[in-house]
């Protein structure tokens, strides 16, 4: 079964919905209920060998900086708090 993106015409609410392609009338949105729907064009993400390499490197750049943030912030505090 396919997985299908939806945005509720009514309340908003974004959602994605399970669904049989015999059973696409029936999905209604999950916060009001309503089948007012309007389907949204998903994009794939294909996993390959590539892809898996950039986002390990793109999670040790976004680590790094939050150490490095927290380095920075522990400093500044205790310089602050030194003096008193």
């Amino acid at each position: 079964m396919p997985i299908y993106e939806y945005v509720c015409r009514g309340c908003r609410h974004h959602f994605e919905a399970l669904v049989r392609l015999s059973d696409t009338d029936t999905v209604a949105c999950p916060s009001c209920h309503s089948r007012d729907l309007e389907k949204l064009i998903s994009m794939f993400a294909p996993n390959s060998e590539g892809t898996q390499k950039k986002a390990l490197s793109s999670i040790q750049r976004a680590n790094a900086k939050v150490t490095l943030d927290k380095a920075v912030a522990e400093r500044d505090y205790d310089k602050a708090h030194r003096d008193e």
